[in-house]
């Protein structure tokens, strides 16, 4: 990615981050940023009003490399985990629900392919992939199995030389317009004993059907589904082959939490600079609200939690690229950062009084947004307690 002239180091970075960041990671941040500054910003209100996903600039979003990102070869851009997570900042700067189509295409859907599938497999799904020609979705959510997909309801039966899936799918990202799924089904082999397997699915087989979930106050320009398997006949080689169990949903679910550790903070920044702005021309009793302690209060609470969070993400981001990150760590950051992101943006909402429920402004909208990100991927709940598994030995889910 080449840097272009205009984007410049947030006012948030009162430790200069930044100074910390390699040219490629500022390059490919400032790449993004004014992708989203040029694609995203001046169409987000309309989109969200609408419930529009822009597929429209998914092509653009390929030339950037953003579509499976971390990955190598098979046309991805082998990029850092740092330039990955930066790139997911400033993608959600703009919309969570765009941010979300990154991750559902290329930390979910193109990571099970390149984690767990085989190299025919990964030969024929990955190139469309990553250049946007090919949309994917992750089914693993069931209307009855979210933070505990162990319990999952949906069956994958040997039929001859043939797979039969049955069962249903909730709050699956992308379904109603992708191509291929990645589905995760209790297999039968016939030996009597049943695992976890991931599938891969085109959308065009007989008994899959996939049905947008709406109306939503959250997430609008993105797209969730309900999917309905009806007896959905499958090749025998379309089973995954790598990691059979729960470790391979798990393992993509990671990729998302990590991306999600930088996104959320994309959307506090982006409110945090709405409310900042707006306190600068915002005039009541004769002085802008800038110039009250109130308000200085609130920016300076706001700018410190920002900052911290990016502390946090940027250890995250060097441990990943070392090879040295822990899974709990990626709950740590996950947790963290959600919370006090949807908390700045409610703050930043403040700032702007009745103004701010418009949506000519932006941080009610990331609020919302931020009120599924902080439920998908693991919600608060879960991942404090894979934290207080870490710290007491104790596994306190049941």
């Amino acid at each position: 990615m080449t840097a272009v002239a205009g984007p410049t180091s947030s006012v948030t970075d009162l430790l200069h981050l930044d100074a910390d960041l390699s040219p490629e990671e500022l390059a490919t941040r400032d790449a993004v940023r004014e992708f989203v500054d040029r694609r995203i910003r001046p169409q987000i209100a309309r989109w969200y009003e609408d419930a529009h996903f822009p597929r429209e600039i998914v092509p653009e979003m390929a030339q950037l490399g953003l579509l499976g990102m971390h990955l190598h070869g098979y046309g991805c851009a082998g990029r850092s985990a740092v330039e990955y997570g930066l790139a997911m900042q400033e993608l959600e700067a703009g919309d969570s629900g765009l941010r979300t189509f990154v991750s559902v295409q290329g930390s979910l859907a193109m990571s099970a392919i390149a984690k767990h599938g085989s190299e025919e497999q990964k030969r024929r799904w990955l190139p469309g992939m990553a250049a946007g020609e090919i949309i994917g979705c992750f089914g693993l959510t069931e209307p009855t199995a979210g933070s505990d997909p162990s319990t999952m309801a949906t069956t994958a039966v040997r039929e001859g030389g043939e797979w039969v899936l049955t069962g249903a799918k909730r709050w699956i990202g992308l379904a109603s317009i992708a191509d291929v799924a990645v589905i995760w089904a209790r297999a039968d082999d016939g030996s009597g004993s049943e695992r976890v397997r991931g599938f891969l699915v085109p959308t065009d087989t007989p008994g899959f059907t996939a049905t947008p979930i709406e109306p939503k106050l959250s997430m609008r320009a993105s797209i969730q589904c309900d999917i309905e398997l009806a007896g959905v006949r499958l090749p025998a080689d379309a089973i995954l082959p790598e990691n059979p169990g729960l470790r391979g949903p798990f393992s993509c679910l990671n990729e998302a939490r990590y991306g999600i550790v930088w996104g959320a903070l994309g959307a506090a920044r982006d409110s945090f600079e709405a409310a900042l702005a707006y306190a600068q021309e915002r005039t009541q009793f004769d002085k802008p609200l800038a110039a009250y302690q109130l308000t200085q209060r609130k920016l300076v609470d706001m700018a410190l939690e920002i900052q911290k969070g990016q502390l946090l993400a940027l250890r995250l981001g060097r441990l990943k690229d070392a090879g040295r990150l822990e899974n709990h760590m990626i709950s740590v950051g996950k947790l963290n950062n959600c919370r006090i992101a949807i908390e700045i943006c409610r703050e930043a909402r403040t700032v702007l009084g009745g103004n701010g429920v418009t949506l000519e402004h932006s941080p009610l909208r990331h609020a919302n947004n931020l009120e599924s990100v902080r439920t998908y991927e693991g919600t608060d709940e879960v991942h404090t307690l894979i934290l207080g598994q870490h710290l007491t030995g104790h596994a306190a889910f049941r």
